[in-house]
């Protein structure tokens, strides 16, 4: 399953929507989309978005104990709002050890099951985990790990990019191969070519919608 670049863009438009007039499990601080959508392709194999969010600062933990009897999840009201959990109970997801987790309940929000689009989440801003991420598969030896550097910044700190959106409708953004991109970033050659090889592999082996959480 893929998408149209035209159905891509209205899906990435309609993500944007829900950011800024809904209320999030989490406050949202940047959209971004990176790879196939960013270069233009048409269709679009899978569409990828990158969220920052920002932790609750004022949460309502005195509520932890009634959501965990209601939904038998940890952590509502501190970890999600508990504003969100009793909007959409049925949209709170736990991680494995039962305790509510804000990138499934982002990706539960924003998502349909069966969409081709994956969803990455973190604290940090786009830019800020691309180098973190690197830095992390090389030491590691896993490239699948990494994030493909080429984002255009949909949304941030409340303000949305109509401009952004009008350059990607009309595809005109000039950006380099992945593995090009990743020598810009600091690999060698061999590098830089194994690490796209792996990471399109990576995608190519996701169905549906997924999501991918971190912390820097």
């Amino acid at each position: 399953m893929s998408l149209s670049r035209d159905d891509a863009l209205d899906r990435v438009a309609e993500i944007v929507d829900a950011v800024e007039s809904e209320t999030m499990p989490v406050p949202v601080r940047e959209v971004w989309v990176y790879g196939d959508v960013a270069l233009g392709l048409d269709p679009v194999d899978r569409l990828d978005v990158y969220v920052t969010k920002d932790i609750l600062m004022r949460g309502d933990a005195d509520r932890a104990d009634e959501f965990e009897r209601e939904l038998g999840v940890q952590g509502v009201g501190q970890t999600v709002r508990a504003e969100w959990a009793d909007e959409h109970p049925e949209l709170v997801r736990a991680n494995a050890n039962g305790h509510a987790a804000p990138e499934r309940c982002l990706a539960a929000h924003l998502l349909e099951d069966d969409e081709p689009i994956h969803l990455e989440v973190c604290n940090a801003s786009f830019e800020d985990n691309v180098t973190q991420r690197l830095e992390g598969a090389k030491t590691r030896g896993d490239w699948t790990q990494l994030l493909d550097p080429r984002g255009v910044c949909l949304y941030a700190e409340g303000q949305r990019s109509d401009e952004a959106m009008g350059k990607l409708r009309e595809g005109e953004l000039a950006l380099p191969t992945l593995s090009r991109a990743l020598e810009m970033l600091g690999l060698d050659e061999e590098e830089s070519q194994a690490a796209a090889s792996d990471l399109h592999a990576w995608r190519e082996q996701q169905e549906g919608a997924t999501v991918r959480g971190d912390v820097v």
